[in-house]
């Protein structure tokens, strides 16, 4: 099955960080390719990468860089698909840096900002499938399941805690 959704990294340093999106994308089974490409290191590769993704099949794009974390704003100013940026932690500002970099981009180019780390890059996935789901009803319901498993998890815990 075509990708839906490109994960894209700025460095092989920041898969595990990344492999968080790519763990909920294969939990809701939605088909996607993991990439490296830097905005400053290779920034021809990723205006391809993003320009052409669309004509391939993919329907999002996620992606994920430290520090000057240029990555996300690259690939959505070359691309109308919806981007989802993943500061990643690290440098002298532990991803503040990467963070501001992606929140502030300019009117007219958004990135959806994720939180710094494995929280953002897992709420990315969950993102990118919430708007999957938008038209697929299948990943909706699984979508609605997971949401109540989380409800439910927090209800027996609560309970647990609350036992004489």
């Amino acid at each position: 099955m075509k990708p839906h959704v490109l994960i894209v990294m700025g460095s092989d340093s920041d898969l595990p960080v990344m492999d968080e999106a790519a763990n909920i994308l294969k939990e809701f089974g939605v088909p996607f390719e993991k990439r490296i490409s830097s905005a400053h290191r290779a920034p021809r590769k990723t205006g391809a990468l993003a320009s052409e993704a669309a004509g391939r099949g993919i329907r999002i794009i996620i992606a994920g860089a430290g520090m000057a974390a240029h990555l996300a704003g690259v690939i959505a100013a070359e691309t109308t698909l919806p981007v989802i940026g993943v500061p990643i932690g690290g440098g002298a500002l532990n991803g503040v840096d990467a963070l501001y970099a992606m929140v502030q981009m300019p009117g007219g180019i958004p990135v959806a900002t994720m939180a710094i780390g494995k929280a953002g890059a897992k709420n990315a996935g969950l993102h990118a499938v919430a708007i999957l789901a938008l038209t697929d009803s299948d990943l909706a319901g699984k979508l609605k399941a997971y949401r109540e498993t989380m409800a439910r998890d927090v209800e027996e815990k609560d309970a647990a805690l609350n036992c004489p």
